[in-house]
């Protein structure tokens, strides 16, 4: 089904949408460093407009006045965690 409402997208939503893959796909490398540096308490290294795509996407969110790593951060970062074969 996904492949027929892209065969109707026009090129500029086309664009968009690769862009905003693109984009989810940096972030998703970036998280781990990202939840690095709020373990460092160092929130202020992160770019701003990172920390509001990270709570869009739901894999940060506020708390308290500080950011913290939802569940959904956590299984992002778990999938970019190299598995141990037995």
């Amino acid at each position: 089904m996904a492949s027929i409402s892209q065969q109707h997208q026009t090129p500029k939503a086309a664009a968009k949408a690769a862009k905003a893959s693109e984009q989810r796909e940096r972030l998703r490398r970036a998280l781990p460093a990202t939840v690095e540096l709020l373990q460092q308490r160092q929130a202020d290294r992160i770019d701003d407009h990172d920390i509001d795509a990270y709570v869009d996407l739901n894999w940060l969110e506020w708390h308290g006045g500080g950011l913290r790593l939802t569940i959904t951060g956590r299984n992002v970062c778990a999938q970019l965690t190299p598995t141990a074969l037995a």
